[in-house]
């Protein structure tokens, strides 16, 4: 009996279980766009622990019946967004929305992320990719620039190199890196940029001042320097590359490793080292040139499309020396240094750096937050701090031997918020805030004038910027900028030169302290700036398109300009800023045409810039001193127009031969005094012809050929100088320009691969075949020796 009540409630109790497990229920839903909230055709919509599947339909939405209770994993999935998966607790019939990101994918490949970085498809711009910095790794930031056409470089020897675009460098031209504004005294043509290119995945040129999200003082253009793309994947994965040259008889060693998880985080290192002895000339050695360098970067967070953080810390430190022969000691020096055919002083090759030469240190760091918000757009905050220590060494004697000359702390601070305004597809806009504050020590106890005062900085800035697509072919960009400097400075003054320059005059009420012959005076400056840019581009065809921009800019004057005041040691030229600077505005007009097939790419940018109180520094004359006389260089401002143009033409000859050709030509015109600007770029034209073959382990192979012409359009600053020891005046030609010079690069490589996931590439490279005897106008060192010889470069990179 008892057997039978149990058996019966057994067989109830199955009963009962099998009608709760009945699979009535439907899971509906609808998958639009994150990004616009548009829906999603043909999204795929699987139950996992169910094997149920189904799809979207034009309107995005999705009906699968039969689902039982109980939790269920979904995942949703389209060709072109990332996999999103879900867990629900299904207890009814429901009715689900679902978001995914139509462009995550899309937004992997180089130029789309190039143009959602820019936000712009108006501007005069070029991409540098990982390959071409990869093959300059033991060289520097403006080396690898000047394969773009319109942008040279004006140096301080082969190790000091600064960027140039379009005529206009240092102060014009913001350097972004990894999304943070350079703040490392970039005042000085011998200050070269504190970026190691092995941090950048990719280098992003803008010509002239049409990237307002950075800043409204860009009257040359910008450089952006962007970091390698995360992987949102589990993944490991590095590089290493070792390059030994003859010239220099150094090498430079870069190694990278990167990991990354499905979930977002990730952590990437970097480290670079370089070691070089003195460089040679065609004919002799470039005593004490030799250059050590060490960089780490690390680089982590979390990257989700929603929301995400990045944390980056950056360490550059150079040790830089400079042409021995450079350093002059008076006038006379310099005299006899022009009119020699050799440096005055040659000594063995060593690796021993010496006075006079410089010791830079740079550290950033950098957190940033960003926050997507459906339907809208997204949010980034960010905060970064810049650490930037100068030392410049002099040839000294006795107790001050080992004290430098110059000795400068600069710390930064920059928090920077914006909101862009995606959702729509046709247009976009951008608002953003900015605040900076700058504090700059000159250390007193060097025991020279110090060149550079101490001084705080406060920077305000509020930019909008909008992107609208008028039509298939056509579309727009406008943006506006507004910027609030703020600079207060305490400087000692000598009462003869404070005279001499007028300032008894205007400026009695800056002085705070007489010191005997010096007055102590404190200056405070505030400017207003206004930025403006408006561009269009049409697509006239398949093959052909057009841009045309306008910008507006205007930059204030860098301290240097306002008050540099004294011998600076590593230039050897005493420099006289001005307090009475104004503010530089820029207008500058552009226009480029671009043809492009299978075979050919033609692209013509023109442009003209308009700049009033253009701010420049040219010699005027000689000065005496305790340490003898020195040239006077000093700072003047004047109207000026600089017009150009840069053509660049590759072509495919064959599947496996392609040409391509560069050249610039640029012009730049004092308004006020009618004559031509100084250190303006000569005309130059660069071609090269390449060959590749695949099944030869990835050959390449190319040979380039650079023509430099002669500068002929430039001022006349000559003067007079009196040399005591013949009791003679006689001319200091400190304008003359070298002659034109023709360079030969020879480069080829190939990869072997070692494994599935590794590889190896072999490169050899000879620069200046002919070893050519040659100066560049634009290398402050032309007046003293010539430039680089033949070098013999041997590159070996692995990826693993």
């Amino acid at each position: 009996m008892i057997q039978k009540i149990f058996f019966c409630a057994f067989f109830c109790l199955i009963t009962l279980t099998s009608y709760a497990q009945k699979c009535t229920y439907k899971f509906k839903g609808i998958v639009t766009d994150y990004h616009d909230g548009t829906p999603i055709f043909g999204a795929s919509i699987f139950i996992k622990n169910l094997n149920k599947y189904a799809t979207s339909d034009a309107r995005g939405q999705f009906e699968i019946p039969n689902i039982c209770l109980g939790e269920i994993q979904v995942l949703i999935s389209h060709l072109s967004c990332e996999t999103k998966e879900v867990f629900i607790d299904f207890d009814k019939s429901i009715s689900q929305e679902f978001y995914l990101e139509h462009h995550t994918e899309e937004l992997k490949e180089v130029r789309i992320v190039a143009a959602s970085e820019l936000k712009t498809k108006t501007t005069q711009s070029k991409i540098l990719k990982t390959e071409l910095i990869n093959a300059y790794s033991s060289q520097t930031l403006g080396d690898v620039l000047k394969n773009i056409s319109g942008v040279s470089a004006i140096n301080t020897g082969n190790t000091i190199v600064k960027p140039m675009i379009n005529g206009l460098h240092s102060s014009r031209i913001i350097l972004m890196t990894n999304g943070v504004r350079l703040q490392d005294q970039e005042w000085g043509i011998e200050h070269a940029p504190n970026i190691d290119i092995n941090t950048a995945e990719k280098i992003t040129v803008i010509k002239g001042a049409n990237a307002l999200e950075f800043g409204g003082d860009a009257i040359g253009g910008a450089v952006i320097v962007s970091p390698d793309r995360v992987l949102v994947k589990d993944s490991l994965f590095g590089k290493s590359i070792l390059t030994g040259q003859k010239n220099g008889q150094g090498f430079s060693f870069h190694s990278s490793l990167s990991k990354a998880t499905k979930e977002g985080w990730y952590v990437n290192a970097k480290t670079t080292l370089k070691k070089y002895g003195d460089f040679e000339s065609p004919s002799y050695v470039l005593s004490n040139t030799g250059l050590n360098a060490q960089a780490f970067s690390l680089h982590t967070g979390l990257k989700k499309f929603e929301s995400g953080f990045n944390v980056y810390y950056t360490y550059v430190k150079n040790e830089i020396g400079i042409l021995k022969s450079s350093h002059i000691g008076n006038v006379e020096d310099l005299v006899n240094a022009i009119n020699s055919d050799e440096p005055l002083v040659i000594k063995p090759f060593s690796y021993d750096i010496n006075a006079p030469r410089q010791e830079v240190t740079h550290q950033l760091v950098k957190v940033d937050f960003y926050k997507r918000y459906q339907n809208t757009g997204k949010l980034t905050l960010q905060y970064d701090f810049q650490n930037n220590q100068r030392y410049e060494y002099d040839m000294r004697v006795g107790s001050d031997k080992t004290k430098p000359s110059i000795d400068l702390n600069l710390n930064s601070h920059s928090f920077k918020t914006s909101f862009a305004f995606d959702s729509k597809s046709n247009q976009t806009y951008k608002v953003g805030f900015m605040a900076a504050y700058q504090d700059n020590f000159a250390n007193p106890n060097t025991g020279v004038k110090r060149l550079i005062p101490d001084y705080y900085k406060y920077d305000f800035g509020l930019f909008t910027i909008g992107n609208f697509a008028l039509n298939d072919a056509t579309n727009l960009d406008l943006g506006l900028r507004y910027d609030f400097n703020y600079i207060n400075a305490k400087k000692f003054y000598f009462k003869s030169r404070w005279e001499e320059r007028n300032y008894d005059i205007e400026y009695t009420d800056l002085i705070i302290g007489d010191y005997n012959r010096e007055w102590l005076v404190n200056p405070k400056f505030k400017y207003h700036n206004f930025s403006a840019s408006a561009g269009i581009s049409h697509q006239l065809n398949e093959n052909n398109s057009v841009l045309f921009n306008y910008a507006l800019s205007s930059r204030a004057p860098n301290p240097s300009e306002l008050f540099s005041d004294g011998l600076h040691h590593s230039a050897a030229r005493i420099e006289l800023g001005d307090l009475r600077m104004p503010q530089e505005r820029s207008n500058r007009v552009s226009a480029s045409y671009n043809f492009e097939n299978d075979k050919t790419a033609i692209l013509i940018d023109l442009f003209y810039n308009q700049i009033y109180n253009f701010m420049y520094i040219e010699p005027e004359g000689t000065e005496q001193t305790i340490r003898g006389a020195f040239p006077v260089w000093v700072y003047k401002k004047t109207n000026a127009s600089l017009f150009g143009v840069d053509v660049n033409w590759s072509q495919k000859v064959t599947k496996q031969i392609d040409f391509k050709h560069q050249s610039s030509f640029i012009r730049g015109k004092d308004l006020v005094n009618d004559r031509n600007l100084i250190d303006i770029p000569a005309a130059s034209t660069l071609n090269s012809i390449g060959y590749q073959n695949k099944k030869w382990q990835h050959f390449n192979a190319s040979l380039e050929s650079n023509f430099v012409f002669k500068q002929h359009l430039f001022p006349n600053n000559n003067f007079d100088v009196f040399i005591p020891t013949t009791n003679n005046t006689v001319l200091l030609d400190v304008s003359s320009t070298p002659s034109s010079y023709h360079l030969l690069k020879f480069h080829t490589d190939v990869t072997f691969k070692l494994s599935k996931k590794s590889k190896v590439t072999v490169g050899f490279t000879i620069t200046n075949i002919l070893n050519t005897k040659y100066r560049a106008y634009l290398n402050r060192l032309r007046y003293f020796a010539d430039d680089l010889g033949r070098n013999y470069v041997l590159q070996l990179k692995f990826n693993y």
